[in-house]
């Protein structure tokens, strides 16, 4: 491969690209920090103009793909329009959305044992993230009786946990993992059965 991102001088995301392509194609946890750089076109020692190591370069892959995950997530939340209960299933869909479309971010992000704490920068973006389910559940939320209402951030974990569990089991080709059912069918049914199993009555019913 030619060292084109050397010599336009952004050697740091010509790794970073590198780096997508090895986790897509061998998982998170499946090359060494040689295999990027040679795949970079550059030395091993040159990474370390950039980054501090392999668990670096992979929060930078993370940080860069948590900030298109709330960037989708914002997209489909729509400001909780044209109601709350649409708003809310169209992040879960966003969710399914982003881990087909970024098939190198995603294991990154989630699958690495990289810290979301690794760095500021990793921690604010992964915060975003969340805080885009948090509000569409806080929104949500408000069409539930008081004494029967769990926290927005009980209800967002809940959620998030749904939809990184058909993520994981349904939506990523896993060997014996086919069925009837679409990955967006499975998600919409059991959201669906969470928020009746709240007594929530949509605004809109």
């Amino acid at each position: 491969m030619p060292k084109q991102g050397y010599h336009h001088g952004n050697l740091r995301q010509a790794l970073v690209d590198a780096t997508l392509r090895l986790i897509a194609e061998q998982g998170p946890r499946g090359f060494t920090l040689s295999d990027a750089a040679k795949l970079a076109g550059v030395t091993p020692a040159a990474v370390y103009r950039h980054f501090a190591g392999r668990e670096d370069l992979i929060a930078e892959v993370a940080r860069q793909g948590f900030e298109i995950f709330a960037d989708l997530m914002e997209h489909a939340y729509n400001g909780g329009k044209p109601t709350a209960l649409v708003a809310f299933e169209a992040t879960g869909r966003a969710y399914l959305a982003f881990a087909r479309k970024f098939p190198g971010h995603y294991p990154a992000m989630f699958e690495s044992g990289i810290s979301l704490n690794a760095n500021p920068d990793l921690a604010r973006a992964a915060e975003r993230a969340r805080g885009v389910l948090l509000r569409a559940a806080q929104q949500l939320s408000e069409h539930i009786p008081a004494g029967r209402r769990p926290p927005a951030s009980m209800f967002a974990n809940h959620i998030w946990a749904l939809s990184h569990g058909v993520v994981e089991l349904f939506a990523r080709g896993a060997p014996g993992t086919r069925g009837p059912f679409t990955p967006e069918d499975l998600l919409e049914s059991g959201i669906g059965i969470y928020l009746r199993g709240l007594g929530l009555v949509p605004p809109d019913a």
